[in-house]
């Protein structure tokens, strides 16, 4: 299990990526507008770079559902590997068989 407060701060940075999203698509949009002035681009990136950091749609981790863990999961079963393979040994994960032979 992970620790609560890298999951917290993992859902508050999801959050805010959501909230600032279309802010920070115009403001992308102005910098790669090379039609526009130099002057006008260099502003639109000072305020893109004014912007929050945990903003920015990069920093949001994938992480597991059940556990919390960040690394092997899956992004079909929004699981890690451990628990996909703990759920899937006892059936509850729908359309999962796990392989014997």
């Amino acid at each position: 299990m992970a620790k609560l407060s890298s999951v917290e701060k993992n859902n508050r940075r999801r959050k805010m990526s959501q909230q600032f999203a279309d802010r920070r698509t115009k403001l992308k949009a102005i910098i790669y507008n090379r039609e526009l002035t130099p002057e006008d681009r260099f502003e639109a990136t000072l305020k893109l770079a004014a912007l929050p950091r945990n903003s920015a749609k990069i920093r949001v981790r994938n992480r597991c559902e059940v556990s919390g863990r960040s690394r092997g999961v899956y992004r079909k079963f929004k699981m890690s590997r451990i628990a996909l393979r703990e759920l899937g040994s006892l059936g509850l994960i729908p359309g999962l068989t796990k392989a014997s032979w």
